[in-house]
C-alpha cells in the first residue's frame, strides 16, 4: 500500500514541476474570482480542519521521542507533515479545474464523476468522524450524548453555511482571521520574546534540509497523512478553483506553497515554544483553540457539501432549503456514525482517489494533443 502511495506522490511532484516549468505563464482564473487573500482564506480553512489546531501539542511528544523522527525536531517534523511540499497536491488540482478540466471536461464522465461525488461525501463524513474521535481529547469530561450531539449540531450548521456561497467565503474570512488572533494570543499569553520566537521558528530550517524524506512516508502515521492529503486532494481543487483570482501559474504555485505555509509556521512555531518550555496553554485558551477548531471543522464539511450538491444538482433551489438541510444532515451524518462504528479508514479513500489520478491521467494521454496545446 505504502508503494503505491510513494509512486503517487513521486508522480505528483513532478507533475506539478512540469506544470510549473512548461505552463508557468498560462493564466488562472476562476469562475467567480475572489482577491488573492480571500482565496487564501477559502484554500486554508476548507482544506484543513480541527486537527491543525490541536495536534500538534499532543504530536510533538511522540516526535522528540520515536527514532523514526530523529533526523529532525519536532517542529520540523510537524511543518513537514502539514505544510510547503503537501500544498503542491492542492496546486496540482487546482490548475487542472481552472485551466484544464474545462476543455476536456473529463470529471463530466459518467464513472468519473460519480467516484468523484462518493469520494467527496466519504471524505466529508471522514473530517466529522475525526472530530467526533478526538473530541475527549479537547474537552474533559465530555460524555457520549454531548459528544454526539456536538458534532450532530456542528454537521447541521455546516450544511445551513453551505446553503449559499456567500455564507462559505464569510465563514472562511472569519475563521482565518480567528485563527490568526488565536496565534498572537497565544504569542502573548506564552511571553515570548521576538527574538526567541525567531530562534525557536529557526528549527523549521531542518525541514527544508531533509525535505526529500517527505517525498515518501517516513512512518506509518506520516502513510496516513499522506492519504489523508490525497483523499482532500481533488476535491479541494474542484471547489476553490472557481475562486481563483486571475493569475499566472507560476504565481498560483508560489502562493499555494508559501501564503499557507507562513500561517502554518507561525502557529506551529507559537506551539512548540509552549512544548519546549513545559508552559501551559490557559483554559480560556484552551477553549478558544477548541471553538476555532470547531469553526475549521464547520469551514471543511460546509465547502465540501457545497461541492457535491453542486455536481449532483440537488441544491436549494432544486430541493429547497428545509428538505436541502435535512437530506444532507442525515447524509453526512449518518455516514460520520458509520465511520465510528465500521472498519472504514480514510486510506482506502486515499487509495480510490490515487485510482482516480491513474484514470485522469490516462485519459489526459489520450487527449495529449489538446492538453499540452494549452496557452
Amino acid at each position: 500500500m505504502y508503494s503505491i502511495l510513494s509512486v503517487a506522490t513521486t508522480i505528483t511532484l513532478l507533475t506539478s514541476l512540469l506544470i510549473f516549468l512548461k505552463w508557468g505563464n498560462v493564466e488562472c482564473k476562476g469562475s467567480n474570482p475572489t482577491s488573492l487573500l480571500t482565496f487564501c482564506a477559502i484554500l486554508f480553512t476548507s482544506g484543513l480542519d480541527v486537527g491543525l489546531i490541536m495536534f500538534p501539542l499532543v504530536e510533538f511528544p511522540v516526535y522528540a521521542a520515536e527514532e523514526q523522527y530523529s533526523f529532525a525536531n519536532p517542529l520540523a517534523i510537524e511543518f513537514g507533515f502539514w505544510g510547503f511540499l503537501v500544498w503542491v497536491f492542492y496546486f496540482l488540482t487546482t490548475f487542472y479545474f481552472c485551466v484544464v478540466e474545462p476543455k476536456v471536461r473529463l470529471f463530466e464522465i459518467k464513472a468519473v464523476k460519480l467516484v468523484n461525488n462518493l469520494v467527496i461525501i466519504a471524505t466529508c463524513a471522514f473530517t466529522g468522524f475525526l472530530f467526533l474521535d478526538s473530541v475527549p481529547n479537547y474537552i474533559e469530561d465530555i460524555n457520549d450524548f454531548q459528544k454526539f450531539g456536538l458534532v450532530g449540531g456542528i454537521v447541521l450548521f455546516a450544511v445551513y453555511s453551505s446553503s449559499h456561497i456567500r455564507y462559505v467565503k464569510l465563514l472562511s474570512v472569519s475563521s482565518a482571521l480567528l485563527f490568526l488572533l488565536l496565534g498572537l494570543a497565544l504569542a502573548v499569553d506564552s511571553g515570548v520574546s521576538l527574538s526567541e520566537f525567531v530562534k525557536t521558528s529557526s528549527g523549521i530550517g531542518e525541514y527544508f534540509s531533509n525535505i526529500q524524506r517527505f517525498f515518501t512516508p517516513v512512518s506509518d502515521y506520516h502513510g496516513w497523512y499522506l492519504f489523508w492529503w490525497f483523499s482532500w486532494s481533488i476535491m479541494i481543487g474542484q471547489f476553490v478553483a472557481r475562486f481563483v483570482t486571475p493569475m499566472k501559474t507560476w504565481q498560483l504555485f508560489a502562493a499555494l506553497l508559501t501564503i499557507p505555509s507562513v500561517a502554518l509556521a507561525l502557529w506551529f512555531t507559537t506551539l512548540y515554544y509552549y512544548f519546549i518550555n513545559e508552559l501551559t496553554v490557559a483554559p480560556v485558551l484552551t477553549l478558544a483553540m477548541v471553538a476555532i477548531g470547531i469553526l475549521f471543522v464547520a469551514n471543511s464539511l460546509d465547502s465540501l457539501i457545497r461541492l457535491y450538491t453542486d455536481n449532483l444538482g440537488i441544491g436549494i433551489e432544486r430541493l429547497g432549503l428545509v428538505t436541502y438541510v435535512l437530506l444532507n444532515w442525515v447524509l453526512i451524518y449518518g455516514l460520520v456514525l458509520l465511520y465510528q462504528f465500521t472498519p472504514i479508514k480514510i486510506e482506502w479513500v486515499g487509495l480510490v482517489v490515487i485510482g482516480l489520478y491513474a484514470v485522469i491521467y490516462c485519459l489526459l494521454f489520450r487527449s495529449r494533443h489538446q492538453f499540452l496545446a494549452l496557452r
